[in-house]
């Protein structure tokens, strides 16, 4: 399928591995040309070169801390005028809801709710002026059915989607669109660190750790990046325009929800 956005400009934050990685992978098989961030300058410029290779598409690199106000100040002025934005910022880590403080919730709301809409707040008027504009906010799973371990997480992102279901719908109108992919486990570093939590607190191996959270999975495994990536480019693409402030489950069935 042609998605309709050859040439276009994406900026796609944390792109040097994991999910971001396969959205910037798949946004530049549709031929969108690429403003790339994460905050390892050795990784990323790897990731884009391996990018520019094999899809030819021009690859621009900024290594900075995209939930910081200098990091992300770079980012935006290298990005410039983006058709495209992708938002995406590891997640907090895991714990008891007795573990976290004050600080823990400020730096899981910076991360994960407050950096993405400073970033639509910044691209999204040149959308407008242009009449056409995509945003894709990487959330979690979580935010439909929480995750116990995850409070930081379910906390943080559900307050970001709960300001893309009004704002989407204000800005549709100028032809701009915004989304949210709900990752679950995908096989990426996240999962190795959530796997190596359970791995160190029952004392098993990754392996069975892995395997007993695949079992919980109604795909009996992981997703891929490649995968997500592809549900990303669509909902950047010109099919997707009336696909307005809904968020996309992309977990192997492993929410149980109807709705």
């Amino acid at each position: 399928m042609d998605l309709g956005i050859k040439g276009k400009r994406a900026l796609v934050c944390a792109s040097s591995k994991g999910l971001g990685r396969g959205c910037a992978e798949q946004l530049a098989a549709a031929g969108v040309n690429l403003v790339m961030n994460a905050r390892g300058a050795e990784a990323l410029e790897e990731t884009a070169q391996a990018i520019r290779d094999e899809y030819g598409v021009d690859v621009v690199t900024v290594a900075a801390d995209i939930t910081s106000e200098e990091g992300r100040a770079r980012v935006l002025e290298a990005a410039g005028d983006v058709d495209i934005l992708v938002t995406n910022a590891g997640g907090p880590p895991p714990g008891l809801w007795s573990d976290w403080g004050r600080e823990d919730f400020l730096a899981a709301l910076d991360s994960n709710m407050l950096t993405p809409i400073a970033l639509m707040t910044a691209i999204m008027p040149k959308m407008i002026d242009k009449g056409w504009g995509r945003v894709v906010n990487i959330t979690s799973q979580s935010v439909k059915a929480p995750i116990p371990q995850l409070g930081l997480s379910n906390a943080a992102r559900t307050g970001l989607t709960g300001y893309v279901a009004g704002t989407s719908r204000q800005v549709a109108p100028f032809g701009v669109v915004v989304n949210n992919i709900l990752p679950g486990i995908h096989a990426t570093d996240r999962a190795i660190q959530l796997d190596g939590g359970v791995s160190q607190k029952e004392g098993i191996s990754m392996e069975e750790a892995k395997a007993r959270r695949a079992a919980t999975i109604p795909a009996r495994r992981y997703g891929t990046r490649q995968e997500f990536g592809a549900t990303c480019a669509f909902l950047c693409s010109e099919h997707a325009g009336f696909i307005v402030g809904q968020n996309i489950l992309c977990d192997g069935g492993g929410t149980n929800a109807t709705i």
